[in-house]
């Protein structure tokens, strides 16, 4: 088989070879901020209702529940654009991660670098070269991250 045939996850830009992976995400932050908004209007609506009927206790009840929904989305809007991509150069493999909207690059010597099998079936992706460690593959599904892990090796060498 021939190597470019054995790179079914990556992608060649040109002298690179990528990957990209990224969290799979069924609601954008935008799509999640309209549907609180319907959710808040629907709630304080009927809480509004109950409120002049003489049920007092509706109102802070309901605060309280958009108060707590409004967290949860914020926690999962803050990762719902989390990825990972590994660009591997002539000379460079570099490994860039963003999570929560902070980005961290690393990148290693391609002569040096060593990508590490995986320990368990659930672990990462463990690229090294020296003391510098990377755990990467975190929107991997397990079943591909040795294939991935395979795919960089195969990469490094020489394609």
């Amino acid at each position: 088989m021939s190597p470019e045939r054995s790179l079914r996850l990556a992608q060649r830009c040109g002298d690179t070879v990528q990957w990209h992976f990224k969290r799979n995400c069924s609601v954008t932050p935008r799509q999640l901020a309209l549907v609180y908004a319907l959710l808040c209007v629907i709630s304080l609506t009927v809480a509004v209702f109950f409120w002049f009927m003489g049920a007092t206790l509706v109102m802070p009840f309901t605060a309280l529940e958009l108060v707590a929904v409004a967290v949860a989305f914020v926690v999962y809007a803050r990762h719902a654009t989390d990825r990972e991509r590994i660009e591997l150069s002539a000379h460079r493999l570099v490994i860039e991660q963003e999570r929560a909207g902070r980005v961290s690059h690393v990148s290693f010597n391609r002569a040096w670098v060593r990508v590490t099998p995986r320990s368990k079936p659930d672990a990462l992706i463990e690229v090294s070269e020296g003391a510098q460690r990377v755990h990467c593959g975190h929107h991997i599904r397990l079943d591909l991250r040795d294939q991935v892990a395979r795919e960089i090796r195969l990469a490094i060498k020489g394609y």
